[in-house]
């Protein structure tokens, strides 16, 4: 019986093999593993792998990267119960929400606001995972075809830009550019398995950088992250000094805001093409079939995000990061999954760990975020190349250039002095409905030409 539970649970798993290495032309099933050790290494690798996103998009939004780092872990637990096993995937820090976080805080949102317009984000994906179980996968192309994703996420990843340009890059130019191009160059050149870190990579890099500047050439005088002039160092660790090696981090409850929430709802559009695709690339890689799963592993990533923000913790997603991992071992065990959960928690135990990385200079952000806000932003055309999307069709070009256009420039209707709607949420609504409106407008004409 008990045997029984742990394979419905997902965590009953077989050695494979020799438990050394996978067969010549086989790879490691979900519910196989290597042997315990090898286990061990391969949940170090995925931890690597996931670790500098994971804390960097905190950071971004303004949250606690301790917590973020600790609850990833219990968000992967979670999911991984949830789709039973079926789909091996960490769930680390979203980088979709940073956009708007970063509106939400621009309009006078603090934390909390923030906090819980992600975790209503977080249900209404959940609800779309429930909905895609029920009535299957093909809904979500109807209702999301793929001119319409690809437009939210170009925009949600253009709208970063002021971000970049007026946050982070101003506090130091030259490191800004020296991570830039360190991440450039380590994406092309390095191979494999550190060519997937290379924001880790160039993160570690900027940070030791700044901190050899501070020593060879003192302080510098520059805007802080509030964009007051001031002078002082790159690199401050005091607070390391202070923080204990071992505590809880510290939690938040969300509190509600109708104009945040309206502001923050359209990345689930975003999030639903992203999850999709992520379970898509694990069919191919384990040749199972995973339509009955792909619910399951949408709520699952949703309820992981209210959960998580509803103490304070960063939105959470599938990581490709990961996924990259598996393909270059071609072991795609669960088991490997469980042991980077685990080794998240504990690193999300040790407060001195999240002082290191509250102290990255806002130089090393700069460079790094120039770079990861204009791929979200590609992603979007990227999905429209792949689905070769036709824009000499006016249904598809027109609601679509005005609302990249909204989202973008920041474009609001007012409605009261406390409320307006504008931005990517207003862009989006443009978008989509300005799309399947003007499809049911053709396809009338359409048909009332033909019946003519």
């Amino acid at each position: 019986m008990f045997k029984d539970t742990a394979r419905r649970l997902g965590i009953g798993w077989t050695v494979h093999g020799d438990g050394a290495t996978p067969r010549p032309g086989e790879s490691v099933a979900p519910d196989e593993r290597l042997s315990w050790p090898r286990t061990v290494g391969l949940g170090a690798q995925h931890v690597v792998a996931m670790f500098g996103a994971t804390f960097v998009f905190p950071v971004l939004m303004g949250l606690n990267p301790n917590l973020a780092i600790m609850v990833s872990g219990l968000a992967t637990i979670l999911f991984l119960l949830v789709v039973q096993g079926r789909i091996p995937s960490y769930l680390g820090s979203s980088a979709s929400f940073v956009g708007v976080v970063a509106a939400v805080r621009a309009g006078g949102g603090d934390t909390a606001t923030v906090l819980g317009a992600i975790l209503i984000s977080g249900v209404a994906l959940a609800v779309v995972g429930v909905i895609l179980h029920l009535v299957g996968p093909h809904v979500v192309n109807r209702v999301l075809p793929p001119v319409v994703s690809g437009a939210v996420v170009l925009l949600i990843g253009l709208n970063l830009a002021p971000v970049v340009a007026e946050t982070y890059w101003p506090q130091d130019q030259w490191i800004a550019l020296f991570t830039m191009v360190v991440l450039l160059v380590c994406s092309v050149v390095l191979r494999g398995f550190w060519g997937r870190i290379a924001v880790f990579v160039a993160l570690v890099a900027g940070y030791t950088l700044s901190w050899g500047f501070d020593r060879w050439f003192g302080m510098i005088r520059s805007p802080n992250a509030d964009g007051e002039v001031v002078e002082r160092y790159r690199v401050d660790l005091s607070a390391v000094a202070e923080a204990p090696w071992f505590g809880l981090p510290p939690v938040q409850a969300p509190s509600f805001s109708l104009p945040a929430v309206l502001v923050v709802l359209p990345v689930v559009i975003a999030l639903v093409a992203e999850n999709t695709g992520h379970v898509k690339a694990v069919e191919e890689m384990t040749r199972r079939r995973l339509d009955g799963s792909r619910g399951r592993a949408m709520f699952a990533d949703g309820l992981a995000t209210s959960v998580s923000s509803s103490v304070g913790g960063p939105p959470t997603t599938t990581y490709a990061e990961n996924i990259g991992v598996m393909a270059a071992t071609r072991v795609y065990s669960t088991a490997a999954y469980w042991v980077a959960a685990l080794v998240a928690v504990l690193f999300g135990l040790c407060p001195k760990f999240g002082a290191i990385v509250a102290a990255t200079p806002g130089g090393v952000l700069g460079g790094i975020t120039v770079v990861l806000y204009g791929m979200i932003g590609v992603l979007g055309a990227k999905i429209w190349v792949q689905n070769r999307v036709d824009f000499a069709d006016p249904v598809n070009l027109l609601p679509t250039a005005a609302g990249v256009v909204i989202g973008v420039g920041s474009v609001s209707l007012q409605f009261t002095p406390e409320f307006g709607f504008g931005g990517i949420a207003l862009g989006t609504a443009v978008i989509l409905i300005g799309h399947h409106a003007l499809r049911a407008v053709a396809v009338r004409r359409t048909n009332s030409t033909g019946s003519g």
